[in-house]
């Protein structure tokens, strides 16, 4: 009889065990050591929710960055991404992390380059003449100047991951075409629209050149630009101005997670 019991309880408990381990499932993965690098547009610049020890880098917890690394937990997470980036900042500042065990890297870079910021600043206070010859020395810039400085940093990326899936991701445009909207005029808006088609086809093209991955943010964005419907980008913010012609929360959540998201 004693033995009888010590099965019972032996079976009972074993029930226990495996009842426990189907409602639990079995352990997840972490997933690949994550280093986010790169410009305002990967910091979260104009996503709100900023982490105050990052200071005028702006980083935000609830940029693209931040979002994935709460989905996906990875094994470790660092985000060196930085307001007003440029590819030298990047290259001599930003890689500290990188290491032969990184397994995924993300990277918005080169709009600063091109003088995002002095760009919208002109075609804003400026005529549409202004506005067109600012952005056609822009475009100059990324056609003549930009590659080679993308290549500097993505040669030093893969330098010190050499193991990592690397994905660059675009740029969106900034206009909803076509449409009536108050502000700009709408050849200043077709002109800065051509220029994030420009750059982002330079960027894709050097992207491609060194085996990484280009996200393509203008779909997910489509629609959704200034003059569009549910704007995933800021016009002009007069308090905190650094914010004027970023990605808001939800351009971060519905814009930029989801491509990156599909190519990690």
């Amino acid at each position: 009889m004693r033995r009888i019991k010590s099965l019972s309880t032996l079976a009972t408990l074993s029930l226990a065990i495996i009842f426990s381990l189907a409602l639990t499932g079995p352990a997840q993965a972490a997933g690949p050591a994550y280093v986010a690098l790169g410009d305002s547009y990967s910091s979260g610049n104009g996503a709100g929710n900023y982490d105050s020890s990052s200071g005028n880098c702006h980083r935000s917890l609830s940029s693209f960055p931040y979002l994935w690394k709460n989905a996906h937990a990875p094994s470790s997470f660092a985000d060196t991404s930085c307001s007003g980036a440029v590819t030298t900042d990047v290259t001599n500042g930003q890689l500290g992390p990188l290491n032969s065990s990184t397994g995924l890297v993300s990277l918005t870079i080169g709009g600063n380059d091109a003088g995002f910021a002095d760009v919208m600043t002109t075609c804003v206070l400026g005529s549409d003449t202004d506005c067109v010859n600012r952005v056609n020395q822009a475009e100059s810039y990324a056609q003549s100047t930009l590659p080679a400085r993308l290549d500097a940093t993505y040669n030093a990326i893969r330098a010190k991951a050499p193991a990592a899936k690397v994905v660059v991701l675009g740029y969106p445009r900034m206009y909803t075409l076509g449409v009536f909207c108050v502000g700009l005029s709408d050849t200043k808006h077709r002109k800065i629209d051509e220029a994030a088609d420009l750059l982002d086809s330079v960027i894709a093209a050097r992207a491609a050149a060194h085996g990484f991955v280009f996200g393509d943010v203008r779909s997910t964005f489509n629609g959704h630009e200034l003059c569009g419907s549910g704007n995933y980008l800021h016009s002009l913010v007069f308090s905190p101005s650094w914010e004027s012609y970023h990605p808001t929360a939800a351009g971060h959540a519905s814009g930029y997670y989801p491509v990156f998201n599909a190519d990690s």
